[in-house]
């Protein structure tokens, strides 16, 4: 559990580095889409915000209360998708919407667009989505060579589970379509997923090196084409 638990804080150190950043100050009304068992939701709930959850899956609802409770904290749990996301939390009812991991799966531009419908003028989208170029890498250094040639240049998804891949380029026209503003992009997993698990876990500082270097190059513009996710903070006009 440990082991996961420090891969975990490896892979997510860039998001959570520039969320705490740009979430200090007062609490916020928040919407993780997507969010799951909670992983992020409660951790902000712990900082103060006002969180709630809207997901398709009422086991990760369930999983989710669990952890809140555990935690004695009060995030509420919200059964949707992103087509019902105005009805589930209210037109204009965040300060703050996390989508991470979402737009792969479901159409970007209604997702994007019932976003900006929940968020206030000025509110904030956090945004972390899979990156085609690195994709591609990843297929062809397993061995999966036609995969990794029809992702190459195509935004369609390659199969039902791991869903479409973005370009920085991409993300950001769909962005500046549904009306968001103020773009800051990162790099994430830039290295994490090339490292080989033995050392992250075994060899002694190697996880606190690794977050270190991932850091250094999040907002490098060279390594984007490299991370396995981009992150993207955007504001709502």
């Amino acid at each position: 559990m440990a082991s996961r638990e420090q891969r975990g804080s490896v892979r997510t150190a860039v998001v959570w580095d520039a969320l705490e950043s740009a979430l200090a100050g007062a609490p916020r009304d928040v919407v993780d889409l997507g969010g799951g068992t909670g992983g992020f939701a409660v951790r902000l709930a712990e900082s103060g915000h006002r969180v709630r959850v809207v997901d398709p899956s009422p086991d990760a609802l369930a999983a989710l209360a669990r952890r809140a409770d555990e935690a004695d904290l009060a995030v509420s749990g919200l059964q949707g998708d992103v087509s019902e996301l105005v009805e589930v939390v209210g037109a204009g009812s965040a300060d703050v919407v996390l989508c991470h991991g979402v737009l792969e799966v479901v159409d970007p531009a209604l997702a994007l667009d019932r976003i900006a419908q929940v968020l206030r003028p000025g509110g904030l989208l956090s945004l972390v989505v899979g990156q085609r170029h690195a994709a591609v890498i990843a297929r062809a250094m397993a061995g999966h060579f036609q995969q990794a040639r029809g992702l190459l240049d195509d935004p369609a998804p390659v199969d039902a589970r791991t869903g479409r891949r973005f370009t920085a380029p991409e993300i950001e026209e769909l962005l500046a379509a549904a009306g968001f503003t103020g773009v800051t992009v990162h790099a994430v997993r830039v290295f994490a997923d090339l490292v080989p698990a033995a050392i992250v876990d075994y060899e002694p500082g190697a996880a606190a090196a690794l977050v270190d270097l991932e850091r250094a190059v999040a907002q490098r513009p060279e390594y984007l084409p490299l991370a396995t996710q981009l992150h993207l903070l955007a504001t709502r006009a």
